[in-house]
């Protein structure tokens, strides 16, 4: 199918696109910026310039086989001023009667359009069960959700299947709410927000792009589904079971009179409580690998498969190596469902290295080879933290669909020696990455390294093996 997207490039909208792309679905992905776009999306989905005219655009979905819209600007992030809610209207109502509009115009107008939503349709609920024939709520986020859910529904007077995505609270690596959290609970300061005992309709990220990818391709799937993992819990339990995953403290609340004065109106997402159920996509037989918070918050934190020990001198065969001595080795390894001449080409093109990294990284090209061979230069920036870096790579070696490896010319480390290889393994591939380093800062590498480098690599690789499990249906070994 050829899937139109808005919100491609968001947290959600990024997992999405390499979700459709395992099953061989084409996207079309809806962007204010397509240089920003081929950054986070690579080459992964075509992009379309959302200032383009009405005409590009009716053609764009005359194309479509179905649409996925996902736009919006973040709820949380400053306090909810007038000028702040008409954004947040303008960005998800306005936007979805746009996109109906051009669809209406469509000379074949997309079979499916699966539109965002969010739990905040209820409201504050206390412990009340919310299923999907639930009445909406009254307030201002719940009124948001009732409009942007109508504007999306005209889209039935004209054929098209609607499904609307009522999402929770999203947990994924590499962004989201719990990259949000997690600073205080590493440091043992973490705890409930306000009593507690509000409820938190949390869902794995892969488990809620599993159930969007479903809605495109399976007629069944109509009207609102709750995108909540069946075994919400309080805010207090949340906390705990954060706390526990990183065997650290987590009973340090924040309260309530400093949420409201923090974020003022905006409190009401982090402080109402939904205790929300998917009953209508349970129904439907959707099976949800992560029910349990417990074993979403190991999969997202537990980077225990990075294999990382010190340099014991026996390294491989390469100049580079000889005359930057390395330090310390990282290794991940990671079976991929598809075989080898489907998946070397994803991981050897350049456009597709700020796909594989954080997003929080602003990872941006600047100079690019035409084509990837033993000898080429990749010049890139990038953020770690606060702190902006420049860095080029030379691809050392070059052995198509065997292995590649780059070495770093200009950048952070003394030393930096990156293999990926490729094993036939079955009808898939095995996949090993393996870097060799030297901190940076001289004498105190060791030091850095201890206290923040090896811990920050391990969670780059991490993720890479999340985006390696959403393209290709993969398990970290």
């Amino acid at each position: 199918m050829n899937v139109f997207m808005t919100g491609g490039t968001g947290f959600i909208g990024r997992a999405l696109v390499l979700r459709l792309r395992r099953d061989g679905h084409s996207v079309t992905a809806l962007t204010r910026s397509v240089d920003k776009g081929r950054s986070l999306l690579g080459l992964e989905a075509d992009l379309l310039d959302a200032s383009s005219d009405d005409e590009t655009l009716i053609a764009a979905l005359d194309r479509a086989d179905a649409v996925v819209n996902l736009a919006g600007e973040p709820i949380l992030g400053g306090r909810w001023d007038d000028a702040k809610m008409r954004r947040l209207r303008r960005s998800r109502v306005d936007l979805t009667e746009r996109l109906v509009g051009l669809m209406e115009r469509a000379d074949s107008p997309p079979s499916v359009l699966v539109s965002g939503s969010a739990v905040g349709y209820y409201g504050d609920r206390g412990a009340e069960e919310l299923e999907e024939d639930a009445d909406p709520g009254s307030d201002f986020l719940a009124q948001l959700c009732v409009d942007w859910e109508t504007a999306a529904l005209k889209a039935e007077t004209f054929g098209t299947r609607v499904v609307l995505v009522r999402t929770g609270v999203v947990l994924g690596r590499g962004g989201g709410a719990l990259d949000q959290m997690l600073l205080p609970f590493q440091f043992g300061l973490g705890g409930p927000i306000g009593s507690g005992e509000q409820f938190v309709p949390w869902i794995h990220l892969d488990d809620l792009v599993e159930m969007m990818a479903e809605a495109v391709v399976n007629s069944a799937y109509t009207g609102p589904l709750n995108g909540a993992a069946p075994k919400p819990v309080t805010f207090k339990a949340f906390a705990r079971a954060l706390g526990q995953t990183l065997s650290r403290p987590s009973f340090l609340p924040v309260p309530t009179l400093a949420v409201k004065a923090l974020f003022g109106k905006a409190a009401s997402v982090l402080l109402g409580s939904q205790r929300v159920l998917p009953r209508r996509s349970t129904d439907l037989g959707f099976s949800f690998r992560f029910g349990n918070l417990g074993a979403a918050l190991t999969d997202l934190l537990d980077n225990s498969f990075v294999q990382s020990r010190p340099v014991d001198g026996d390294l491989p065969e390469s100049e580079y190596l000889r005359k930057n001595p390395p330090k310390y080795a990282l290794t991940t390894q990671v079976r991929l469902s598809q075989p080898i001449e489907e998946v070397f080409p994803f991981f050897s093109r350049p456009e597709n290295l700020g796909l594989i990294t954080p997003s929080a990284m602003q990872f941006r090209i600047t100079d690019m080879p035409d084509q990837m061979d033993e000898g080429v230069h990749i010049s890139y920036r990038l953020k770690v933290g606060p702190v902006p870096l420049k860095w080029t790579s030379l691809i050392d070696v070059w052995e198509p669909g065997r292995r590649f490896v780059d070495s770093q010319l200009q950048g952070p480390y003394s030393s930096w020696w990156h293999e990926h290889r490729f094993e036939p393994d079955g009808d898939g591939t095995l996949m090993t990455d393996t870097v060799f380093y030297a901190a940076p800062a001289g004498p105190l590498g060791g030091v850095a390294n201890a206290l923040f480098v090896e811990d920050e690599l391990r969670k780059v690789f991490g993720y890479r093996s999340a985006v390696v499990r959403a393209r290709f249906g993969a398990d970290a070994r």
